[in-house]
């Protein structure tokens, strides 16, 4: 069960690189959000009330519900064009996402550990990386903090690739960190929703001190 959820979440990373639409990537953030409860949820070896709290604040409450209801407020408070503007075509996207699949399953093999589960690593590389691409190849500023979610969420699945008792101090610390984050970056938008009009990464070269 838990391989196809991470296979469905992988699939998610597919249609993610060739959205056109933010709130597309809104409700696929919101589907990953779930998606990892289930995968997190069925890692665990013994399950604890403690341990179900915090997979619950971090992954549905967080993940799935809080982070993608802010950054829908920032784009309906700042007049975001709801298209995502890629730099590169969709189909051209769905080819580079697919590759880095393709490669992650090939590495994957190459390691000979028995301590990793290479679903898990699979995914999460293919997550990291995808989540990088998408942030290099969208203009808007706001798709570029969707890209650190995505990766946020490799480095979440990452940290159950090497075992299958989740290290809760460090995702309470990713979680913490990412919720600053997300913050710090949207507050930084709106500032700068202030003096540009265009939310392209391009007009930031305009700034000057």
């Amino acid at each position: 069960m838990t391989d196809i959820l991470l296979i469905m979440f992988a699939i998610t990373l597919l249609y993610m690189s060739i959205a056109n639409r933010l709130l597309t990537y809104i409700r696929l953030l919101v589907l990953q959000g779930f998606l990892l409860f289930g995968v997190t949820f069925l890692a665990l070896n013994q399950i604890n009330v403690a341990n179900l709290v915090l997979i619950l604040l971090e992954t549905v409450i967080f993940k799935a519900l809080i982070v993608p209801i802010f950054l829908n407020h920032v784009i309906k408070k700042n007049n975001i064009t709801r298209v995502a503007e890629p730099f590169v075509p969709n189909f051209i996207s769905l080819i580079i996402t697919t590759l880095i699949l393709v490669i992650t399953i090939v590495l994957s093999n190459s390691i000979k550990d028995t301590n990793l589960d290479k679903t898990f690593f699979v995914v999460a590389l293919s997550t990291l990386f995808t989540g990088l691409y998408i942030i290099t190849t969208r203009r808007k500023i706001i798709t570029h903090v969707m890209g650190y979610l995505v990766i946020e969420n490799g480095v979440f699945i990452l940290s159950l690739a090497v075992g299958n008792e989740m290290p809760m101090l460090v995702n309470l610390g990713i979680m913490l960190d990412i919720f600053a984050s997300v913050f710090i970056l949207g507050i930084f938008f709106n500032k700068i929703g202030d003096v540009l009009q265009d939310p392209d990464v391009n007009q930031l070269r305009n700034l000057k001190d």
